[in-house]
């Protein structure tokens, strides 16, 4: 498929529903590129010309896509922004970026645009998708405005400004051109053979990954398939979806694998040794070997007690699921591959247009983030960096020209993250460089997979590693409030969040799980010592990121003085 701009993305000669979302009525192939060619008039009546920047600060619905498209139809460039952040942060984004105009949800999120909008000088319109607020648009209006052809584009101009989830610093802009965007988009529809997919979205579209979900199901006639946005309802409403594809983050998975494995009594034996039969048949297949008859037999009654329920909550139409965006532990990997379920892990950042490489349904390595996109250079420098080159990669950071020769030096994206090539070409992602800990005797430690192995345990939501320069590793572990309760059950302690940080025997619960996954890692690598925290991270509290990782350098500073009485003690 050869497409000169994303203006051309949505397929020509798809029928049906494109966009599907409860309590929301269908919207129709018809229907969508008639939106475009409204919203696009609408723009252009505000006097938005091509090159001029638009925000869009809303959850993940079907009027996102329908603003992303019309924008870009406008000849206009979108700047996404985070529903869930603060006013600031949506001062930083829009003000750098320079945005004239900006899509808003509904009236809670105009407010706060009010709260900071004397720091916006250029910002001229406030077009709201749900209801009214004070001095918007509504886009019913915007779109009576008239039609308008689609404004002529480049493919190196660009289509979008993201900006970075700011893990380590101020969010960049990440300026991606319609050619980074369709490369990207071009080689996942080849790779995971996509046609007329169904694809469940729940991830925030201000996301590139979600973004990029969206932008190939409907390049291939697809039918994207939105949440509520109820949390509580995203089980269920992910097995009504009936999809065969969803995009999702690690966190998910590993809050499903800890859910399945929480079962006690004779249901937990039963469930574990379920997993164990499915286990041994999937491990044989990823061998390469056949299975032995007294093995099939064990996964046969395995699946039809266990294992097809696992799978039944996705859905009847056993979905692939993608991931990226964080690291993923082997063990959740092999869980979902004991269910029976494909867990399809890629690699790649915001300055690539989401990814880089990917695991394919032919062609996967559990334990690899998959081999390079086609037209995708992977090299790891000196040090173990992992460098990128090809035509997904970025133009630069906008407004940044320092910062943009440092990313892209020697011709080559500098990706911060740590990595090695096996001898078939799959990428192995081992951590990231700003992140490595350095321990007092000089030993070079990745905290990524640890965390990652401490979060699957039953008790633990989140886990940060600490001990640069520092005798030996500890962590800041905070409690999954979704198991809290059974917790202080199971010891007859009050659940209470501050009580169950302090009490010695949710302590000891905590770690024996440490301990588990100990026994797994190299001495220097093991966690000596660790402190619970009354509460778990969040977005709110800017912790954490949309995609749920932990913004490293704001736990560090916040939880400075915790850090270090973890080793005074130790000098004591």
């Amino acid at each position: 498929m050869t497409l000169r701009t994303l203006t051309e993305i949505v397929a020509a000669d798809a029928s049906g529903v494109a966009l599907r979302a409860p309590d929301h009525p269908d919207v129709t192939y018809a229907q969508l590129r008639d939106a475009e060619q409204e919203i696009a008039g609408g723009l252009a009546a505000l006097g938005i010309a091509a090159g001029d920047r638009v925000g869009l600060l809303s959850e993940t619905c079907p009027e996102w896509v329908l603003c992303d498209l019309g924008t870009l139809r406008a000849g206009a460039v979108v700047v996404p922004v985070y529903p869930t952040n603060s006013p600031e942060e949506c001062e930083h984004v829009l003000g750098d970026s320079g945005a004239r105009a900006v899509f808003v949800q509904d009236a809670a999120q105009a407010a706060k645009l009010d709260r900071v909008r004397d720091q916006l000088p250029a910002l001229e319109h406030v077009i709201v998708l749900e209801g009214a607020a004070d001095g918007a648009i509504p886009l019913a209006e915007l779109r009576s405005a008239g039609r308008a052809p689609a404004a002529p584009r480049r493919p190196d101009d660009p289509a979008t400004i993201v900006y970075t989830s700011g893990t380590t610093g101020p969010p960049k802009g990440c300026v991606l051109t319609h050619a980074n965007m369709l490369a990207v988009a071009d080689a996942c529809i080849d790779r995971l053979g996509l046609s007329a997919p169904v694809v469940f979205l729940y991830l925030p579209l201000a996301h590139v990954l979600a973004r990029l979900s969206a932008l190939a199901t409907l390049a291939t006639g697809g039918t994207i398939v939105f949440w509520s946005g109820d949390r509580a309802r995203l089980p269920e409403e992910l097995a009504a979806a009936a999809a065969t594809h969803v995009p999702t983050v690690p966190r998910l998975l590993e809050k499903v694998r800890t859910r399945v494995l929480s079962a006690r009594g004779p249901r937990g034996v039963l469930v574990r040794a379920a997993l164990a039969a499915g286990d041994a048949v999937a491990r044989a297949r990823r061998e390469g070997r056949a299975p032995g008859a007294a093995a099939r037999l064990r996964h046969a009654i395995a699946d039809r007690l266990v294992l097809a329920k696992v799978r039944q909550a996705l859905g009847p139409r056993r979905p692939l699921i993608l991931t990226g965006a964080a690291p993923i532990g082997p063990e959740v990997l092999e869980f979902f591959d004991a269910c029976g379920i494909t867990v399809l892990e890629g690699y790649g950042m915001t300055e690539t247009a989401a990814v880089s490489t990917l695991n394919t349904p032919r062609e996967q390595r559990l334990g690899s983030v998959g081999r390079p996109l086609p037209g995708t250079e992977v090299a790891i420098a000196p040090d173990g960096e992992v460098l990128l080159r090809g035509p997904h990669v970025f133009a630069g950071y906008h407004g940044n020209p320092e910062a943009t020769a440092a990313a892209l030096a020697g011709g080559w994206l500098h990706t911060g993250d740590l990595g090695h090539l096996d001898a078939d070409g799959y990428l192995h992602i081992t951590g990231r460089k700003k992140d490595l800990i350095i321990t007092s005797s000089g030993k070079n430690i990745s905290p990524e997979p640890i965390e990652s192995e401490l979060r699957e345990t039953r008790w633990i939501s989140q886990a940060v590693v600490v001990g640069d320069r520092k005798p030996y590793l500890a962590a800041l572990i905070t409690l999954d409030p979704d198991e809290a309760t059974a917790l202080a059950e199971s010891l007859g302690v009050q659940p209470d969040a501050e009580r169950l940080a302090a009490d010695a025997r949710v302590r000891d619960a905590v770690w024996s799980d440490i301990e588990t996954v100990n026994q797994r890692l190299a001495r220097i690598e093991q966690i000596k010592r660790f402190s619970i925290l009354a509460r778990d991270f969040s977005q709110a509290d800017g912790e954490l990121t949309p995609t749920l990782k932990v913004k490293r350098n704001v736990i560090d500073q916040r939880y400075a003085d915790e850090i270090e009485s973890l080793y005074a003690k130790a000098r004591a």
